[in-house]
């Protein structure tokens, strides 16, 4: 039976790091997996997570399951962090939310949640938008349509026409936003543009659904929460998904959570009970670990500000990277105007150059990225962007 099936291609991202790993070249370049990287290409454990985990080894009593929608201290203090503590919807309780294995895990018990609610959902996804998006939300058997968002030839958003193709999406469609940190572009709407989408989304009737992935990695922690606490603040239903991977470092503990914004307390009592319904048929009961520890940075008022910290410092070391990278360009003489990257925002950029020349510096220097040109800010350091600018001259 089961030599029917064949076998796939590699994952473009996971394949690239295959390929990255067999390449002999000592002075290769990893731009390619989405992790936060230190001077040293190191993914480091946080200082406020490594007292965190102390904390909860010493007081930790028990292995067994915790409850259905997951450690409710984490879901508490990561609504605050969303939403805000003064957020009309968690006074009026009125939101829904479970924790879930990572941003991954939260994305589908939504995309399974809109499939309950009506299994003819169309969902709207940015071009481009992160891949996994796509078979995330598609494997739940919803249809995806694509809205225009990112012109390679200008590197900005293409935001009349992104206005203009919402402007056609019907009532009860759904719109997947990125909240900040546009992957895989780094071009993030500005506040004009969040209050052009909410009035839209309030003229058509669309449902907006918010991915929230990198909350402090743009313009700050509260800065980043912007979009996503406007339209829950002005329309009667928002879905979103977060996860604490890169602003907890917490990537292989797989630590998201899913949330539903709903008109009334009534609604939230049914969502909740769909929600984790949902998650018991697919992973029956949420871990525990990276919400524990969650949960006691966030409520530790010096590990929540040596957190806090720790997240801006990863911010402006990111930040710091993209007008090395675009001053090192410029200085070795590059026939492109690389300044943009110094206007996107996160941890990842779109270098707007072809596939054909992402692959060409892959064969000739060794630098991985995918064909799309996206490239991970946080992989170039004081030690290779040399190396980097020259490459990417060479084959421009």
């Amino acid at each position: 039976m089961l030599e029917v099936l064949p076998k796939l291609p590699a994952d473009p991202i996971l394949g690239l790091s295959a390929a990255y790993r067999e390449d002999p070249n000592p002075n290769k370049i990893d731009l390619g997996v989405g992790v936060y990287k230190d001077e040293d290409g190191n993914t480091p454990i946080l200082s406020s997570i490594a007292k965190a985990q102390n904390i909860l080894l010493a007081q930790e009593k028990s292995k067994t399951y915790i409850t259905p929608q997951g450690v409710q201290g984490y879901i508490d203090g990561m609504l605050q962090l969303l939403l805000g503590k003064g957020h009309p919807a968690l006074i009026e309780d009125r939101v829904a939310a479970v924790q879930a294995p990572g941003g991954c895990g939260a994305l589908r018990v939504l995309a399974e949640l809109l499939k309950r609610c009506n299994p003819d959902t169309t969902v709207w996804v940015s071009d481009p938008t992160w891949a996994n998006h796509i078979p995330l939300i598609g494997n739940a058997g919803l249809k995806i349509e694509t809205y225009p968002y990112f012109d390679k030839a200008t590197a900005s958003i293409k935001f009349d026409e992104m206005a203009d193709c919402l402007k056609q999406v019907k009532k009860g469609d759904v719109v997947l936003l990125h909240g900040c940190c546009h992957n895989p572009t780094g071009g993030d709407l500005s506040k004009q543009q969040w209050q052009a989408v909410l009035e839209i989304a309030q003229q058509q009737g669309f449902l907006p659904f918010v991915d929230v992935a990198y909350q402090g990695f743009g313009d700050g922690l509260e800065e980043d929460a912007y979009g996503v606490r406007l339209l829950t603040e002005n329309l009667p239903e928002v879905i979103i998904a977060a996860s604490c991977s890169k602003n907890f470092g917490l990537y292989r503990e797989r630590v998201g959570l899913a949330v539903a914004v709903t008109n009334s307390n009534t609604v939230r009592q049914s969502m909740q009970s769909q929600i984790q319904s949902i998650a018991r048929g697919i992973y029956s009961m949420p871990p525990s670990y990276g919400g524990a520890l969650v949960d006691i940075v966030l409520t530790d008022p010096e590990l929540k500000l040596e957190w806090q910290n720790e997240v801006e410092a990863m911010r402006l070391r990111m930040q710091s990277l993209r007008q090395l990278l675009a001053a090192k360009l410029a200085e070795k003489g590059a026939n492109k105007d690389f300044s943009f990257i110094t206007q996107q925002k996160g941890m990842f950029s779109y270098l707007c150059i072809s596939p054909e020349q992402v692959q060409a510096i892959r064969n000739k220097h060794s630098v991985y990225f995918v064909d799309s040109s996206r490239v991970n800010i946080a992989g170039i350091s004081l030690k290779n962007v040399d190396a980097l600018a020259t490459a990417l001259v060479d084959i421009l």
